[in-house]
């Protein structure tokens, strides 16, 4: 078979591995093809956290598995060799006999990397790897830097106007914000909220916009909120805290945040969490939230709370709408210096995404 055909067929994977979004993490997005005589046979994805993998499920989906012994599985990451949620897939394809492989990637977790494939190498099954690769690492970037790097893929989320300002100087909840984007951008940023597992906020944030922070414009499940409240000044009857979705609420421990913690110990689903604020703040954060299988989180607090992440090099991707519209002076943007990686016109507003 000829490596155009190779790479259709993992591309197919590819397509099928996206059906996952939104529902598989902290695993990553995987799909799977059984082809026999250069016929598919057997599809499947990872569809659900805890549930089948996308070999388990192609392998299940061929209606004559006495031809599996003549096909070829495809499949977008490398197959796994642990018991997790579920028994490990490497085992799955040597029981049924299928002589050969194609994979698109390494698995990067330290409990696989490298073993699945040697596992099957070593039960006579031919394994190719590295068809598509980069297209399997762009897909699945956030996980890889969940296991490379041991906390969640950062994603900086502003808009900005065209002289570079994301709000003007207001006084609390009493004076709203002024939109800068359109209806478009904001329901674009409601499908971020779907894709990944936790959003956060800061304080300011909240005693200004007072957000809920859920995918009301979007389908999806909601993400988990993150806010952070060093003195916990903020109400415990912000929207934030109205138990809906899961909270994590990380304060101090200063007299204020201390006295008022019996505030919020009744409300559903909020965790409160202390941080050694004399410490690295957002980098205790990320690594409460990975060692929670957090992956991914989208950031989406004022200028000087995402600053704080630019600066200390703790974000992975910037997502920057700009509207069409001019402040003259208010709270400026952040500088996220970066490459671009890609831009799109939506609507009368333009979308920057930036990779660092």
């Amino acid at each position: 078979m000829g490596s155009e055909r190779h790479e259709e067929l993992m591309g197919r994977c590819l397509d099928l591995a996206l059906n996952g979004i939104g529902s598989v993490a902290p695993n990553p997005m995987v799909g799977a093809v059984i082809v026999h005589n250069n016929r598919i046979i057997g599809e499947g994805y990872h569809a659900r956290y805890g549930e089948a993998h996308a070999e388990v499920n192609a392998i299940n989906s061929v209606k004559d598995k006495s031809l599996l012994k003549e096909s070829t599985l495809y499949v977008s990451l490398e197959p796994c060799t642990h018991f997790g949620k579920t028994p490990p897939c490497a085992d799955r394809i040597v029981e049924e006999g299928i002589p050969r492989v194609v994979v698109a990637m390494p698995d990067p977790n330290p409990v696989v990397n490298g073993r699945g494939v040697e596992m099957l190498r070593q039960h006579g099954v031919e394994v190719t790897v590295g068809v598509l690769e980069e297209r399997a690492r762009e897909l699945n970037r956030q996980y890889i830097v969940h296991q490379t790097k041991q906390r969640p893929y950062v994603v900086l989320k502003w808009a900005q106007t065209l002289d570079g300002f994301i709000d003007r100087i207001r006084d609390g909840a009493d004076q709203p914000a002024e939109w800068i984007t359109n209806e478009q951008a904001r329901m674009m940023v409601h499908k971020w909220r779907s894709e990944h597992q936790a959003i956060m906020v800061g304080t300011n944030t909240v005693e200004a916009d007072n957000p809920q922070l859920n995918v009301r414009y979007w389908h999806g499940k909601n993400p988990t909120r993150v806010v952070i409240d060093r003195r916990l000044r903020l109400s415990a009857k912000a929207h934030v805290f109205d138990g809906s979705q899961p909270t994590l609420l990380f304060t101090g421990n200063n007299s204020n945040a201390l006295t008022r913690r019996n505030e919020f110990a009744g409300i559903e689903k909020l965790e409160v969490i202390s941080l050694d604020f004399a410490k690295e703040v957002e980098g205790q954060i990320l690594k409460e939230l990975s060692s929670r299988q957090i992956s991914s989180i989208l950031v989406e607090g004022g200028g000087a709370f995402l600053s704080s992440f630019v600066k200390k090099n703790l974000w992975d991707e910037a997502r920057i709408f700009v509207g069409n519209k001019f402040f003259g002076t208010g709270i400026k943007a952040p500088a996220a210096e970066g490459t671009l990686h890609s831009f799109d016109q939506i609507g009368n507003s333009k979308l920057f995404v930036y990779r660092r």
